[in-house]
């Protein structure tokens, strides 16, 4: 005599047999560490033919060319002279930063769909780039934003907290049309805390898709490649990091990023992938390589607050 089924007991098919006849959506690969790279978006670039870039530069001074400007001539003599340029300028050569990317050719036919594994690894390892790119351009002992603003355009925070009165005063660095600050989210939210505190919130505003808070008008665009303490993540809830702010732009002697353009199987901006070819074990080889470099074609088109101190905190009643 068959047992009768107890009523909690579903008499029907089980979800793992059923599992081997459904299709599963997939995403593509999630690589955790990219970033939306605002920099490369917000920094005018400039294409190289050359690999090189030359600074020419005047020599300042107060009064570059004598004038006669008058109502009542009090000469008739008209004065002469010329500007003086710079004899040995700096010359800025692309940096390159290249990777070799190998597919299995067996797994890229058999389990190409519905995702071409080749193209999930190409865009994963270009992203990589760019997010080397994006650092180089901030830290690059050679062309780094960074290592390369003058002395005179750096300053110290007052109380080690970002406060308004710091960036305001890093706005009379890079007065002549400011184009935006850097700085990381931790360095962003310390900022927001102390116009919190004073009881004046900055407002937002939307750019190439992403939306920023403002101070004075200018966009503060949030990146992790300027460290805290050395490190883009932080576990600590104090450290020190940096704020930039930049002009940018060749027409207004701003800071540019460079590139070679018109690559051989040119994939985007700077960017080439060359198919290496398939060795005798089946595996294809790609070739990825970057060529960048930065450009600060003024003293004043870049200024830098230094030892801003990410970790004040605040009681509100």
């Amino acid at each position: 005599m068959s047992k009768e089924p107890k009523n909690d007991t579903i008499v029907a098919l089980g979800k793992k047999a059923a599992y081997n006849l459904a299709d599963v959506n997939k995403t593509r690969p999630q690589y955790g560490a990219l970033t939306p790279k605002w920099i490369t978006k917000v920094l005018e670039f400039k294409g190289l033919d050359s690999g090189i870039y030359r600074i020419n530069k005047v020599k300042e001074g107060e009064t570059p060319l004598d004038v006669l400007c008058s109502v009542e001539k009090k000469s008739d003599i008209i004065p002469q002279g010329y500007v003086e340029y710079e004899e040995d300028p700096r010359e800025l050569q692309l940096a390159s930063i290249s990777t070799i990317i190998n597919v299995n050719t067996a797994v890229a036919d058999v389990y190409g769909s519905p995702y071409d594994q080749v193209k999930e690894q190409l865009d994963l390892a270009i992203e990589s780039l760019r997010e080397r790119q994006e650092s180089q351009l901030i830290n690059n002992d050679d062309y780094g934003l960074l290592k390369n603003v003058p002395d005179s355009q750096r300053i110290q925070t007052r109380n080690g907290a970002p406060t308004p009165d710091d960036l305001d005063e890093l706005i009379t660095k890079v007065w002549k049309e400011p184009s935006f600050f850097l700085a990381h989210p931790r360095a962003i939210a310390a900022f927001e805390r102390e116009c919190t505190k004073r009881g004046v919130p900055p407002v937002t505003t939307n750019i190439a898709g992403g939306t920023f808070i403002c101070w004075r008008g200018i966009p503060i665009i949030p990146t992790d490649k300027l460290l805290v303490d050395g490190l883009k993540n932080p576990k600590s809830k104090s450290g020190k990091t940096n704020i930039l702010l930049v002009r940018t732009g060749e027409a207004k002697r701003g800071v540019i990023g460079l590139f070679q353009r018109n690559l051989k199987n040119e994939q985007s901006r700077g960017l080439s992938v060359r198919f290496r070819g398939i060795d005798d074990k089946g595996v294809a080889s790609y070739l990825l390589s970057l060529y960048c470099s930065a450009a600060i074609l003024s003293d004043d088109a870049i200024a830098v607050l230094e030892d801003v101190e990410v970790g004040e905190y605040y009681d509100y009643d």
